[in-house]
C-alpha cells in the first residue's frame, strides 16, 4: 500500500468588537404612542445585517480569481488573473455566454460545488438583468420555468444558481479608492454597463465567533432617566484560502474590472 502526505496551509484572521447604540429618554419612552424600545430593535438588526454583510464582502474582496471578458466585450473567452487585481476594464453586461465560461474556468480549477453539483452567485439584481432576460427565453416553455419567472427568481443556469443582494454597495473597480461597504459608498465601473458579481463553491470565508451578536439593553442611569439599547458583537471573518502560494485552492471568482 503506498503512503503519501499532505501540506497544511494555516490562516489566520482578527477577532475584535462591533457595534452600534441607540440612547433614549425615559420621558420619550413614558410619552410615546408606540413602544420606543421595540422601534429602536428593528432599526438595530438592520444595522448589524448591513455590518455583517461588509465585513463578509470585505474578505470575499480578497479574492485571488479575477475573471473580466477578454478585451472588455467578449462573449467567448475570459481574461483570468490569480493576483487579486483586475487588469481589463469590463465595458459589456454579464451574460449567459460569460455564465458558461465561469462555469468551465471553476470546474477546470477543480473548484468543490458550494452544494450538490451547484456553484452560487451572488450580485446586484440589476447586474443579472441581461442574464434574466436570456433565462426567460430558456425557461418560458416549461411549468418549472414559467414558475421561476413569476414568482421574480433569478434562477439557475449551467449548475451556477444565481442569488441577489442590495446591501454591498455597486462598483468598486480595481482603480477605486472611495468604495466604501461600511458607509455604503458605490463608486461604479466607468461606462456602468456591469458590477461585480462573486461565483463561489464550498470553504469560502471563515467565520470566527468568540461572542455571538446580541442585544443589549443600557443599564438605566441618571435615575432611570438615561436609557439605551445596542447590538453587540466579538467575532471576525477571514478568507480561507487567501494564503500566499494557495492560489491553486482558491474558492472564490470574482466577475470584475481594471476600472
Amino acid at each position: 500500500m503506498p503512503e503519501t502526505n499532505f501540506t497544511i496551509v494555516q490562516g489566520t484572521l482578527t477577532i475584535s468588537e462591533a457595534g452600534n447604540s441607540v440612547p433614549y429618554s425615559g420621558k420619550l419612552d413614558d410619552l410615546s404612542k408606540f413602544p420606543v424600545k421595540t422601534i429602536i430593535n428593528k432599526v438595530l438588526k438592520y444595522d448589524a445585517s448591513k455590518w455583517f454583510d461588509a465585513a463578509a464582502f470585505t474578505e470575499w474582496n480578497k479574492c485571488k480569481l479575477r475573471v473580466t471578458p477578454a478585451g472588455g466585450t467578449s462573449t467567448t473567452s475570459l481574461d483570468l488573473v490569480t493576483t487579486g487585481t483586475s487588469t481589463v476594464s469590463n465595458t459589456t453586461a454579464f451574460k449567459i455566454d460569460h455564465a458558461r465560461l465561469v462555469y468551465d474556468t471553476m470546474k477546470e480549477r477543480n473548484i468543490p460545488p458550494y452544494t450538490g453539483n451547484d456553484y452560487y452567485a451572488i450580485a446586484w439584481p440589476s447586474t443579472l438583468r441581461t442574464l434574466k432576460v436570456g433565462l426567460e427565453t430558456i425557461q418560458q416553455y416549461t411549468e418549472t420555468g414559467l414558475g421561476m419567472i413569476m414568482s421574480g427568481e433569478v434562477g439557475r443556469y449551467n449548475n451556477i444558481r444565481f442569488v441577489e443582494q442590495t446591501n454591498i454597495p455597486k462598483g468598486g473597480a480595481a482603480d477605486s479608492s472611495t468604495h466604501n461597504a461600511f458607509t455604503n459608498t458605490a463608486d461604479a465601473w466607468d461606462g456602468a454597463v456591469s458590477d461585480w458579481i462573486f461565483f463561489f463553491g464550498s470553504d469560502t470565508v471563515a467565520e470566527a465567533i468568540a461572542v455571538p451578536e446580541e442585544m443589549r439593553g443600557k443599564i438605566p442611569t441618571d435615575y432611570g432617566r438615561s436609557k439605551g439599547v445596542a447590538w453587540y458583537y466579538l467575532g471576525g471573518f477571514g478568507n480561507v484560502h487567501n494564503i500566499t502560494g494557495n492560489v491553486a485552492n482558491a474558492r472564490i471568482v470574482k466577475w470584475d474590472s481594471s476600472k
